[in-house]
């Protein structure tokens, strides 16, 4: 079981808003009801009466802070409004019923400079290519000439696949303890990286003495991965009031303040020889952020690595609107990408009357499509295979709308699924304690992933120690620097940090006895290793039952197979794998985010309005891997699998959709209105 589970399941593991702090305040953010503009004047002496009322701040009187890469973090900086829904003032007070009554009486006066623009348009003549793209990846690619092999293909496949915006929204809001003590700081956050939330407070206040505190993490999804306004908010409110104060988002709030996945349109063109060989793989991408800050979502990223073909493309354009910025979400670009292809997929082989797990394996490349860069491992067919075994697909009739029983509609799809394998640089400490027992330090994140298990395991094999004999410190900025939790690196890079300081205090120990104690830094490790394209893949199976009398899709069975290095621990590593998925399921079926285009807000900003799966949506649902050793990755040969689950899911789904009832839909979600109308 986990390491940590008895503190969860009897409730003594603190969360950021948990810890016992005297004489705590609370702040509330206010949010700008105003189109873009400017503001004129914040009117906080009435509320600054009333009973209970520390302090407000806001454009007016808010201390200077240090530029930041993030704008969204320069807090009341400035009395420019970049959209609806920014945060513009706090209040501050001695109960959180006080500062929530206030901030709702707080007036602010607004001048609207221009309407706002908010609608993502693949014919906005605002359309600009990008610096680059989220990861560091370059917005274009191009070889061969994949236009005029395109038109030169025997069977062409163009079309436009639409995703919607949609919210990360963790079970623990973001939320952050402030408390100053002279010039020193210790933040209690909800984060994906403590020493990364550290780095940016100290440069934003322009100090050295910042601890940031966060060992259990009730989820993040991506919108934890980088500091948020709520870390600022409580840092600048403690110092204005002379005391501690906790900040909590609201559920509201976090539609807003803390980034969401772009909506995105993609246009993919798939051109191929009669027997479904690819010719040209043309990707292209149009996606949003705000007028603060560019973020691209990586979307034809994937198109890069997945199939073999001589002429291919890939661009990405964006379109800077007067909307939140939005940021990472479970797999960014993986996600809306790998739906768009996959699906194209699934169009072509209908089109080319090819079995759809065949055409993936006919495609297959023998090295890495964009770079030439051998696999480190690439076990793809056999994910496909192996799934094909088990789910059955053999049986499958190719026939769309073949399978009816009664009013109720059946159909199959398949996906395959794709994530980088990548790691970064840490720190570790591994000491050996007089008692016998270890104690490993490294400032990693468990946002609810099992990483602190992973770790005990880990460090337990390396060390050839009993597990409970070794405690794993991890969530605290005063540890050894490491990696935030994203990308799917965590384990991959605090683990090979963990090795290599274990490895250190055993060539100690057979020199001496205990106490004795090692360090391990990555860098030069990480720096100089062997140059491999390194992902992990997998393959989705689905089966869906259609209502053709209410449009209802729901999904009876769910098959992930995987191929992800070695898999350190099973139990939670299915759970991972089952929750991508799971979030693949409301990614296919009921997640979007609804902007309402007058104001440049979002409509369903909680969730009784934007939807999410619960356990009846999801009924039976499994996941499974294939044993792959991989000697290029780290000492542990493991691969992330904290994002690969949802990647292909919804893809998988809509294929499924089109078998059942011969409806292609292309623009997610597949709601019953949608599907419907379309029977």
């Amino acid at each position: 079981m986990r390491v940590e589970g008895r503190e969860k399941v009897t409730g003594t593991a603190r969360y950021a808003y948990e810890y016992p702090v005297e004489g705590v305040a609370y702040a509330v953010a206010v949010q700008a009801a105003s189109d873009p503009g400017m503001i004129t004047a914040v009117h906080d002496a009435e509320v600054r009466a009333l009973p209970g009322v520390i302090t407000v701040l806001s454009c007016q009187n808010a201390p200077s802070i240090e530029p930041v890469d993030d704008p969204e973090l320069a807090l009341f900086q400035s009395r420019r409004v970049a959209y609806r829904g920014q945060l513009v003032a706090a209040v501050v007070a001695e109960t959180l019923e006080t500062a929530r009554e206030a901030a709702r009486l707080l007036r602010i006066d607004y001048e609207a400079t221009t309407a706002p623009k908010v609608r993502l348009s693949p014919r906005d003549p605002g359309l600009c290519k990008p610096e680059k793209a989220n990861g560091g990846y370059p917005a274009d690619t191009a070889d061969g000439d994949p236009d005029a092999a395109f038109a030169a293909s025997a069977i062409r496949i163009d079309a436009t696949y639409r995703t919607p915006a949609e919210h990360n929204n963790p079970m623990e809001p973001h939320a952050t303890i402030a408390v100053w003590d002279g010039d020193e700081l210790t933040l209690y956050d909800s984060n994906q990286g403590a020493a990364t939330a550290a780095a940016t407070v100290r440069k934003i206040f322009g100090i050295e003495r910042v601890r940031v505190v966060s060992p259990h993490v009730g989820g993040g999804f991506g919108s934890k991965g980088t500091p948020r306004p709520n870390i600022v908010l409580a840092a600048m409110a403690a110092r204005a009031a002379g005391r501690p104060v906790k900040v909590a988002l609201t559920r509201q709030q976090l539609f807003t303040a803390v980034g969401y996945r772009s909506p995105t349109i993609q246009r993919v063109r798939l051109g191929a020889q009669a027997d479904g060989t690819l010719t040209t793989v043309v990707h292209e991408v149009a996606v949003q952020s705000s007028t603060l800050r560019e973020f691209t979502e990586q979307a034809a990223v994937p198109a890069r690595v997945m199939y073999r073909a001589p002429n291919r493309r890939t661009a990405h354009r964006l379109a800077r609107l007067d909307v939140p910025t939005p940021s990472w979400m479970r797999a960014p670009g993986e996600t809306p990408g790998m739906f768009a292809l996959e699906c194209a997929m699934d169009e072509l082989a209908v089109a080319a009357g090819v079995d759809p797990v065949e055409l993936r394996i006919r495609n297959e490349p023998e090295t890495d499509p964009e770079t030439g860069l051998p696999f480190s491992s690439r076990n793809l067919v056999a994910c496909l295979r192996r799934g094909a075994e088990l789910f059955g697909w053999a049986d499958r009739d190719p026939a769309p709308a073949a399978r009816r029983r009664g009013r109720k509609l059946y159909g199959t799809g398949v996906a395959a699924a794709t994530y980088p394998a990548s790691r970064q640089p840490c720190r570790a400490t591994a000491r050996a304690e007089a008692d016998g027992r270890f104690t490993v330090r490294i400032a990693a994140a468990d946002i609810g992933t099992g990483a602190r298990t992973a770790l005990t395991r880990i460090a337990a094999e390396t060390l050839k120690a009993d597990p409970g004999d070794v405690t794993v410190e991890i969530g605290d900025s005063s540890l050894p620097r490491a990696s935030l939790a994203g990308g799917s690196m965590g384990t991959a890079s605090w683990g090979t940090a963990v090795v290599r300081a274990c490895e250190a205090l055993r060539g100690k120990l057979d020199g001496a006895g205990p106490p004795q104690e090692a360090e391990a830094d990555t860098a030069d490790e990480v720096k100089n290793q062997e140059k491999y394209a390194r992902h992990a893949f997998g393959a989705h199976f689905v089966e869906v039952e259609v209502d053709v009398d209410t449009g209802e899709v729901h999904v009876p069975r769910m098959l992930g197979v995987f191929a992800a290095g070695r898999i350190i621990e099973p139990v939670t590593a299915r759970s991972q794998f089952i929750g991508g998925m799971t979030m693949g399921i409301g990614m296919a079926l009921m997640e979007e985010g609804i902007m309402d285009r007058r104001f440049g807000d979002y409509l369903n900003h909680d969730l009784a309005q934007y939807h999410v799966p619960v356990c009846a949506d999801v009924r039976g649902i499994d996941a499974v891997w294939i044993d792959e050793h991989d000697p290029h990755l780290n000492p542990m040969g493991a691969k992330g699998i904290g994002e690969i689950g949802i990647v292909g899911a919804a893809a998988a789904i809509a294929n499924a959709l089109h078998h059942a009832t011969g409806l292609r839909l292309r623009d997610l979600p597949l709601t019953p209105a949608r599907v419907l109308s379309g029977l």
